[in-house]
């Protein structure tokens, strides 16, 4: 062996022997630091132990933090446990230096490894998380637990600090709460009810006694009775009524006042209503104080429970008496109206027999006056005609074609009252209006006469077809008629609609009417213009008709400028 290699061996046993002692030196502070007995953490790494010192940690924090009762953990960025206090070794039932150094996944169950990661990544992605997970103890036991995660910085290293709570306990301070709050709220529940009952035990007294002062105080008698139908009770006005001064429901016999023929009716309706629940309301007679029997209207109503249970019967009597013989007085004049109008009704037909009759009677010898005129006529020599006799045989010809038309006239009445009730069609007044201003086409051209129609927009009505001509015709014809001389006639027809009506106007500028004319004019043989022939009956008829449909006709005029007339026809 020469020189150099001597040198060399040497060389290398002093190098083994320092490195020798370095790492006994690392161990020994490997092991304080796994104790507790140096500030400082020891992280096992590629290269070899890596120490992190505590160097900056206030020792006051160091203290809080050991004596807290939840676990407390530093973790590197693998999940190393860089730190771990005394009580997070003891909710794991594990000792301290087991603790630090390791990974922190071990005390995580295989089937939450996975979610632990996500959470590790979460807290150190965001720089905080929290969740729940159980962790296994050194017995296999599967504790749950909460865990808060920040990451925070020692010397220049990121590290991720963990808080661990312990959730078992307060689980089971969790469900005893819920035990509590549950028998408290069956407590206050039974309190609320023992409440309501109260409350409706005061507002039921307070109810049966505003119903007694009410049953006091109405102008009417009135009383209770079970749900079997017995009399419990009756108010002051009974007491009064039959002159008794006791109000003791011991002793109310309030049937001995009933009239006895009233005794079977109202015992079967009362039972009916016993039994049914249905309403009771009946008239009968109740003997007062006088000993004289009145008309009574008795109503009484069941009271139910919340259940649907008859609990109480309400009744009231109220005296009709009055109201009684009123409509008794009613009925007995209605019936003498019925007599009247029979005899009215014998009258009239009476009456239109007659002037049938007599109408019919007075043809025949007016006929043979006239052609014993006319035979004289053709007796007299034409010397003779001349002179005083012709006036005089043409007076006595005008006076029988006015006998032959008034008797006309009579039997257009009759059957206008027998035509009262005649059968209605729905229609329109343009087509009946159009049909007239044909058949006075003559008249219309003779006057020059300009007319003016506007009730395309009018409703429908429902009226006699017949009757409905007979109107439309008088109006226009008298509008042509009764022209004012010296200006083109000019008639308008139009028509609106008024609540239940429909109205048709009849314009006319002819001679006019004065207001004392127009009060008279509707009535039979009225004629105010000589110069028209005319029997004076035609308005007369036009207003029975309308009238008998259940309408009306009024009229507007000024002397010398026209007249209107509006016919109301019910819709």
């Amino acid at each position: 062996m020469n020189e150099a290699s001597v040198s060399t061996a040497a060389a290398l046993a002093r190098e083994n022997e320092e490195l020798r002692l370095q790492l006994l030196e690392a161990e020994e502070l490997i092991t304080a630091i796994r104790t507790g007995a140096v500030d400082a953490l020891a992280v096992q790494g590629a290269d070899g132990p890596r120490i992190f010192t505590l160097e900056g940690a206030d020792q006051s924090y160091r203290t809080l933090i050991e004596q807290m009762n939840e676990g407390a953990l530093l973790l590197g960025e693998d999940a190393t446990v860089l730190y771990c206090n005394a009580c997070m070794a003891e909710l794991l039932d594990r000792a301290l230096e087991e603790m630090i150094g390791g990974t922190f996944d071990r005390f995580v169950p295989a089937e939450f490894r996975t979610y632990w990661t996500t959470l590790c990544e979460s807290g150190w992605a965001v720089g905080k998380a929290k969740g729940e997970l159980p962790l296994m103890t050194y017995a296999g036991v599967l504790v749950p637990f909460a865990l808060s995660m920040n990451v925070l910085t020692f010397n220049s290293a990121s590290v991720l600090a963990v808080i661990v709570t312990d959730l078992s306990a307060q689980r089971k301070i969790n469900t005893i709460q819920a035990q509590v709050a549950e028998q408290n709220a069956v407590i206050d529940r039974k309190n609320e009810e023992l409440k309501r009952q109260e409350a409706a035990r005061l507002v039921s007294e307070q109810a049966a006694a505003e119903a007694n002062r009410m049953l006091e105080g109405i102008p009417h008698i009135a009383w209770t009775a079970s749900p079997e139908g017995v009399n419990t009770s009756l108010n002051r006005r009974w007491f009064s009524f039959i002159g008794r001064e006791s109000a003791e429901t011991n002793d109310i016999r309030w049937l001995e006042h009933l009239h006895p023929d009233d005794h079977g009716p109202a015992d079967v309706r009362w039972r009916t209503c016993l039994r049914t629940g249905a309403t009771f309301e009946m008239e009968y007679r109740f003997r007062n104080k006088d000993g004289d029997y009145r008309w009574m209207l008795g109503r009484a109503l069941p009271s139910y429970d919340e259940q649907g249970h008859i609990i109480e019967w309400i009744g009231t009597c109220t005296d009709i008496h009055e109201h009684k013989l009123a409509l008794e007085r009613i009925d007995q004049a209605q019936r003498q109206l019925q007599d009247n109008n029979e005899q009215l009704r014998r009258a009239n037909v009476d009456l239109d027999n007659f002037i049938y009759t007599a109408s019919h009677d007075l043809k025949a010898p007016i006929s043979n006056i006239e052609g014993l005129l006319h035979a004289l006529l053709w007796e007299l020599p034409k010397e003779k005609r001349s002179g005083e006799v012709e006036p005089i045989m043409n007076m006595i010809q005008d006076s029988v074609d006015r006998f032959k038309r008034t008797i006309e006239h009579l039997t257009e009445v009759s059957k206008l009252q027998k035509e009262h009730a005649q059968p209605t069609a729905w229609m329109r007044l343009a087509d009946v209006i159009q049909e007239v201003t044909l058949d006075l086409a003559p008249l219309v051209q003779a006057s020059g006469a300009q007319l003016i129609v506007d009730v395309e927009a009018c409703p429908a009505i429902a009226f006699s077809e017949k009757n409905l001509r007979s109107v439309i015709y008088n109006l226009l014809s008298n509008a042509l008629k009764y022209r004012a001389p010296g200006r083109v006639p000019e008639v308008r027809l139009f028509c609106q609609t008024k609540a239940d009506y429909v109205v048709l106007e009849v314009h006319d500028n002819g001679l006019g009417l004065t207001p004392s004319n127009q009060l008279k004019l509707f009535s039979m043989f009225q004629r105010f213009h000589s110069h028209v022939d005319g029997s004076g009956i035609g308005l007369y008829m036009v207003k029975k008709m309308v009238e008998n449909a259940g309408g009306k006709i009024e009229v507007s005029s000024q002397l010398d400028i026209g007249s209107t007339f509006s016919v109301y026809f019910r819709r």
